[in-house]
């Protein structure tokens, strides 16, 4: 079984950063990050392959920077121009498998490894 930890989200302005990051007890292979807003369905917002390959949701291109620490086993999002409509419970996963050189392709549900989710709040 491996734990995974998040941390880092909290309340911010509109135009702002935050910086989430998620901890895994040990290596795994694809690593995300979904979210979820109240009343919406969960969205998945970035992923990184072991090979630090990344890929994005069109709504947060250009203003979220998925990266990983391998040897802590750690991935982080770093989200800059924060808008309102940024604001859901971040959840981070791992374990998918990588397919075609990407973990784009992986559904929530092929990963077996989820944190307990961080609120991220976007208001003035």
């Amino acid at each position: 079984q491996v734990q995974v930890v998040e941390s880092g989200g909290g309340s911010v302005q509109p135009g702002g950063s935050l910086r989430l990051s998620c901890a895994a007890s040990r290596d795994t292979l694809c690593m995300a990050w979904f979210r979820q807003a109240a009343g919406k369905v969960r969205e998945l917002v970035a992923t990184i392959t072991p090979g630090a390959t990344p890929n994005y949701a069109d709504s947060v291109k250009g203003r979220f920077t998925i990266s990983r620490d391998n040897a802590k086993n750690t991935v982080y999002l770093q989200m800059n121009s924060l808008k309102a409509e940024d604001t859901a419970m971040y959840y981070c996963a791992a374990g998918a498998a990588v397919r075609h050189g990407t973990c784009w392709l992986a559904t929530a549900a092929s990963y077996p490894y989820w944190g307990q989710g961080t609120q991220v709040t976007v208001s003035s």
